[in-house]
């Protein structure tokens, strides 16, 4: 509408009333004055002003005030009536950007069955070993559609969805509060105003016992990387390199990196595995732990995992018996339905499933780690 003033296609405007105009109070003192050098006034039918009047700014300068108080004020009074809503566990959630769950003719939450299929699905392929960032490509490659109807999904979504209380049927209400009640602009809350958590709210998605153990696997990743100093953890193209951020030197506790020996001769052609602080300084050695080959790795699990099977019996008594935290539990009947029986080769989605890690010690030794409960497991070698 300024545009159109400016290229003379307007000569007067006529508005309702200040409040309408403008709710700030400088803007609409800054739009008045412009408009009046073009020669273009202003009719407030509310307050009978004429801006091209030579008494209409101080009335517009007074009246703006208390429009911009009043939006103050009717912002207060809606902030007051949300909050008294989350007090009594009334949950408000903007199902169109939510995915799983569809809103009634009565305004509550309910299960959309197609939708929920894939929450389930990846909060399972999460404690199966895939990371975030595998899962969202694994879905995209599938054709698989997010709430927007497109197949298009983000690591960083996929995190959210993982971490998001509401799946497991509860609600932590005002996550975010608005800062200035002019601009609209929302921050996330970090304890400056209150906020509320309501159990049981709507219907679960997820069991509790499963969201409580993605929570403990996702923080055991966290602290394995710190641990180890491992930059990342998750990666797409684990057929490759399946082993990538799971080697661990036995001497020094640092990670083994792959290297690739290149021959003329492509039967020479070897890759290797050896500490990544082994060479960390150009001409010294700072680990003496020496390479290993990468068959060698394929080998240990499927020698480790099939030692498992053949001390299944004794193993289960354990695992049957365990009362720990969620992911413990989670776990060990896991470990309980996959050791039925032995494998006759490397198996990628079941080494993410039950491997925490390999080390390798001196003299070529490798003990594998399988994964059962928060940061223990079960060392067959």
């Amino acid at each position: 509408m300024i545009s159109d003033c400016k290229d003379g296609k307007i000569d007067m405007i006529i508005t309702k009333s200040i409040s309408r105009f403008a709710r700030n109070t400088l803007d609409c003192l800054n739009y008045v004055r412009e408009l009046k050098e073009l020669g273009v006034g202003v009719i407030f039918e509310k307050e009978s002003i004429n801006t091209l009047d030579s008494k209409g700014e101080v009335l517009i300068t007074i009246l703006a005030s208390l429009a911009q108080d009043e939006s103050r004020s009717i912002s207060e009074n809606c902030t007051w009536g949300i909050r008294r809503q989350f007090e009594q566990g009334k949950v408000r959630v903007n199902h169109k950007k939510f995915l799983g769950y569809d809103k009634d003719e009565e305004g509550e939450l309910v299960i959309n069955k197609k939708e929920a299929q894939i929450i389930k699905r990846i909060y399972k392929d999460y404690l199966d070993g895939k990371g975030t960032n595998r899962i969202a490509k694994e879905l995209e490659n599938e054709g698989v559609k997010n709430w927007n109807g497109k197949a298009r999904w983000y690591e960083s979504s996929i995190r959210k969805m993982l971490q998001n209380e509401k799946y497991k049927g509860d609600a932590l209400l005002q996550k975010t509060y608005t800062v200035d009640f002019l601009t609209k602009e929302r921050a996330v809350n970090n304890g400056e105003v209150p906020m509320y958590y309501v159990e049981k709210s709507h219907p679960a998605i997820i069991e509790k016992e499963m969201w409580e153990a993605v929570q403990l696997e996702m923080q055991r990743r966290k602290d394995y990387m710190e641990r180890y100093g491992i930059g990342q953890l998750d990666f797409v193209n684990v057929e490759d390199n399946p082993f990538r951020g799971r080697v661990i030197c036995g001497c020094c506790g640092s990670p083994f990196g792959r290297k690739t020996w290149n021959s003329t001769d492509e039967d020479l052609k070897r890759r290797v595995w050896q500490c990544n602080r082994k060479y960390e300084e150009k001409g010294k050695v700072k680990c003496k732990n020496k390479h290993i080959d990468e068959e060698i790795l394929y080998e240990a699990f499927v020698n480790g995992f099939n030692d498992m099977v053949d001390n299944r019996e004794e193993l289960v008594k354990k695992w049957g018996a365990e009362d720990g935290d969620a992911l413990a539990k989670y776990r060990a009947k896991e470990f309980i339905e996959l050791t039925k029986e032995k494998i006759d080769e490397f198996d990628v989605d079941l080494f993410f499933r039950v491997v925490e890690k390999m080390m390798v010690f001196e003299g070529g030794k490798v003990v594998v780690r399988f994964m059962y409960g928060t940061g223990r497991g079960c060392v067959l070698e």
